[in-house]
């Protein structure tokens, strides 16, 4: 089966709901003019309604940036897969910056994946390692923990709807973007052969897994030459709407 290449646009952080749509209705003709191409776009959870509303008919498609695992309760400030289900279509799960800065683990990003597939959302599970861990030899058994214990009990029928986003912590936000070659290599021999632990050898080989961190429209080709890096998931250049469009150009091409 032919991977279809997915591009998301995780918008952190940044924008109010009138920015937003700003941002959307400048990127829209020209995401628009792409095909053969899945588009996601992420905003704060303040402007997915504004922004689902401006994206309704244009084939591109919608995603939150988290999600708690309950469908309701008593958990300020969280939202929930019954919130999301039917606003958007994806979810990150699972986020470097979800791990670092706000305790997510393997067992909490198992419990909103199990969530969201649930509620019929298709989820997109950031793994990857620390400079540290890199430099220490450990990141095929970090990737490969990060699979094995945040999909443990999910069903070779779940595979369909995941993605795996490889973003190397030390890429992040930093400039310091990991070889394609490099990051291609850890994809190959580390992150399918886990997927094939958990959901059998085809299904692994169909699994789209995109590349995260410091992808730009310069560098963006070079990572989508590779034959198991199926997109991205773009930060800092998802903001901008014309690199973010040539990153999804050159997934197209």
């Amino acid at each position: 089966m032919k991977r279809i290449p997915l591009i998301s646009g995780n918008w952190k952080m940044n924008k109010t709901v009138a920015q937003a749509v700003d941002l959307v209705d400048a990127m829209l003709p020209g995401l628009q003019r792409t095909a053969g191409v899945d588009r996601v776009i992420c905003p704060a959870f303040i402007a997915l309604a504004a922004v689902a509303e401006r994206l309704r008919g244009s084939g591109v498609l919608l995603g939150a940036q988290h999600m708690h695992w309950e469908p309701a309760g008593a958990y300020t400030g969280e939202v929930s897969p019954t919130m999301l289900a039917g606003l958007c279509s994806h979810v990150i799960v699972g986020h470097s910056e979800r791990r670092t800065f706000f305790g997510e683990t393997d067992e909490t990003v198992r419990r909103r994946v199990v969530a969201g597939l649930e509620h019929g959302l298709r989820m997109i599970v950031c793994i990857g390692e620390s400079l540290a861990e890199n430099e220490a030899g450990q990141t095929a058994a970090v990737v490969g923990r990060q699979i094995r214990s945040g999909l443990a009990g999910l069903q070779v029928e779940h595979a369909g709807s995941l993605v795996i986003a490889y973003e190397p912590v030390w890429a992040i936000g930093t400039g310091r973007a990991a070889t394609a070659a490099g990051a291609n290599t850890v994809i190959s021999d580390f992150i399918r052969p886990a997927l094939a632990e958990v959901f059998g050898a085809k299904a692994a080989a169909d699994m789209r897994v995109v590349y995260g961190g410091s992808v730009t429209a310069a560098n963006a080709a070079e990572f989508f030459g590779q034959p198991d890096i199926d997109g991205a998931l773009v930060g800092g250049a998802s903001l901008k709407p014309e690199e973010f469009v040539a990153i999804v150009s050159a997934a197209q091409s």
